[in-house]
């Protein structure tokens, strides 16, 4: 078993900490399926991580004692439960919801109209992503940066790897949606105002979802939110900064931006991993893994593996996008994509089209994010406003 494993790297080094994606891709030629006591079998190469994803039977979701729905399911649970969830994400709600999204931006980018230098992740990004993901929500206004405290505290107490902090975030998260839906049963709100709502609504096997099954639910679309985007935002906006050239030709061409985005993200991935466990003895690029056994998904060497990508640093939207891991594949496919998509394509037309250059610092360089989050922990700007 895992415990008798001679570690093949340690993921929380300093070298690793300090430029996750060349460690990660280092690891994909030198040792593609790698153990550490950290994170038990990482697996780097885009052919195994595709396997992974496609054989929920052999790799199962279901990694932790608490329940998470519907990512920490396998079928049939699953199947039950992401029914629900894909309502919330169809292209008509997606599309409803984009000029509210539009008007966040417009009002992010406004206050910052009379500076020329922002800190990006401060400034812009992180209180976009739980702004947006407040009024996506159908939740107050005002509970946006208490949402993204409660991001940061839980993404604290994920890097400490600590079980107590990790166990006292998700009850704090449990109050929060304990107290929404006593407000919704309050009729403070209404199911055409509030997601929340709306789920006390849904039946699974013939009864109402439960209120932890909904505070679940809704605690994995916030992580997911906040980080992610708040990181892919960084990732967009520290790439167009660095290439003049493509962010000139994205402001004179934006419905390039769809795509591009998704190649850019596939360069510097948002998100570093996930995990699963193994229901059955495996062998994967040549190494035998016990059932039972911890499996780590790394999305940014995968999606980097010039086995598949060629010339995998460089910018170009002649690829396949079937090969783009950017939100996953299989049945855990990210239901938020059509989303996410949105939010990001949105805030690069407002922020490109309400500038006229976004520069980088020299003298005061981005601060990459340390694991488990991605991108950029600081990222300075030099702005010119479009008169």
């Amino acid at each position: 078993m895992s415990d008798t494993h001679v570690p093949d790297w340690h993921p929380d080094s300093k070298a690793v900490r300090e430029n996750q994606r060349d460690a990660y891709d280092d690891m994909r030629e030198r040792c593609p399926v790698a153990y550490s006591d950290a994170r038990g079998w990482s697996i780097f190469r885009h052919e195994d991580v595709a396997r992974i994803l496609n054989d929920p039977a052999s790799f199962s979701n279901a990694v932790s004692s608490h329940r998470a729905v519907p990512n920490g399911m396998d079928p049939p649970e699953h199947t039950m439960y992401r029914a629900i969830i894909d309502r919330y994400f169809t292209p008509e709600r997606v599309a409803i919801f984009e000029p509210v999204c539009r008007e966040i931006v417009a009002s992010l980018l406004s206050d910052g109209l009379a500076s020329a230098n922002i800190e990006l992740m401060a400034d812009f990004a992180v209180p976009f992503a739980s702004r947006v993901q407040c009024a996506f929500l159908g939740w107050p206004a005002h509970m946006a940066s208490s949402l993204a405290k409660w991001a940061q505290k839980n993404y604290e107490a994920t890097r400490a790897g600590d079980r107590n902090a990790i166990t006292k975030t998700a009850r704090e998260f449990q109050h929060f949606i304990d107290d929404r839906i006593e407000a919704c049963l309050q009729d403070e709100t209404g199911p055409a105002e509030e997601v929340t709502a709306d789920l006390m609504l849904q039946e699974v096997r013939e009864r109402p979802l439960n209120n932890e099954e909904i505070a679940s639910i809704l605690r994995n679309w916030t992580v997911g939110e906040i980080g992610t985007i708040a990181a892919s935002v960084g990732i967009l906006v520290h790439f167009v900064a660095g290439h003049p050239d493509l962010q000139e030709q994205f402001r004179r061409q934006p419905g390039m931006l769809p795509a591009a985005i998704d190649e850019i993200l596939r360069i510097d991935g948002p998100l570093v991993s996930n995990r699963r466990v193994t229901t059955c003895p495996v062998t994967i690029a040549g190494r035998a893994i016990d059932a039972g056994e911890r499996i780590s998904v790394n999305w940014i060497a995968a999606n980097r593996d010039s086995r598949v990508i060629e010339d995998p640093d460089s910018f170009r939207l002649d690829r396949d996008y079937a090969t783009n891991l950017l939100y996953g594949a299989g049945i855990h496919i990210c239901p938020g994509a059509p989303l996410a998509r949105m939010e990001l394509r949105v805030t690069m037309e407002e922020l490109l089209q309400r500038t006229a250059r976004i520069q980088l610092v020299p003298d005061s360089p981005a601060a990459r994010a340390a694991y488990p989050a991605s991108g950029f922990s600081t990222l300075p700007l030099r702005l010119e406003w479009a008169s």
